[in-house]
């Protein structure tokens, strides 16, 4: 492993690491509002660690739904990750078995935007790059929702304060962060009208895959951008 690229990932997600530390922090403290132990937290964390489906998961065990709602409802949440996965398998083709199992463990959706951005600009994604930027950010999850769920019921409600909105912030930024992509607005926009549609007819969480299976299918629909040199070369011809 190249200790080069593994401390550039450190460096790349430490910034990221600062923006979901509260993130996690917020996971501990509803968890432990919703009856979970701290140790229960910390293993959730640690186990499912994708932080919006967590949150899914310890608002259906406080309604005390059927354990297999649970489950279903944190696949529809997690259903994108199948999706991350697809597009990232040209970049990672060259790790071995094992670093794709870890690779695909620490696959969140800031590890998903950056390693994609990076394969686009032509830099190479090795796995000590992919591991020191997925490290940077677990670890810490993990000690953030241990603070989150000893110290969270000091800050009381925390709609109150207006936690609830930092989730759909951040998701916010991760998609603005691909809007000079072809096609990006019509694509987002039939997301998003798909995913409001079907929060109200259908309910939350599958709103989620929905929304994304729509942006999907539209996208699927559009013929490919032809590159600048040949369509020139077929306006000459015409």
């Amino acid at each position: 492993m190249s200790r080069g690229d593994f401390r550039e990932g450190l460096r790349g997600g430490f910034p990221i690491m600062l923006a979901a530390s509260r993130f996690g922090a917020l996971f501990g403290a509803l968890a432990v509002d919703n009856g979970f132990s701290i140790a229960d937290a910390v293993f959730m964390s640690a186990t499912v660690y994708a932080g919006a489906s967590q949150m899914v998961g310890i608002e259906l065990f406080g309604s005390n739904v059927q354990p297999w709602l649970v489950v279903l409802s944190v696949f529809a949440v997690n259903f994108r990750h199948v999706l991350y996965s697809a597009s990232l398998a040209k970049h990672i083709r060259h790790f071995s078995f094992v670093q794709k199992l870890i690779a695909f463990f620490l696959l969140v959706d800031p590890q998903y935007a950056e390693t994609e951005q990076r394969g686009e600009r032509g830099l190479p994604v090795t796995f000590a790059w992919y591991a020191g930027f997925g490290v940077v950010i677990y670890v810490p999850w993990l000690i953030n929702t241990l603070i989150g769920a000893i110290f969270g019921q000091m800050i009381g409600d925390p709609k109150a304060i207006g936690l609830d909105v930092l989730l759909p912030i951040y998701f916010l930024g991760l998609v603005m962060s691909f809007r000079t992509r072809d096609r990006f607005l019509p694509i987002v926009a039939v997301s998003a009208v798909a995913s409001v549609a079907a929060m109200h007819f259908v309910g939350s969480p599958w709103h989620v895959s929905i929304g994304a299976l729509a942006g999907i299918v539209l996208a699927a629909c559009m013929p490919p951008k032809r590159p600048a040199i040949e369509a020139h070369a077929v306006e000459k011809e015409a």
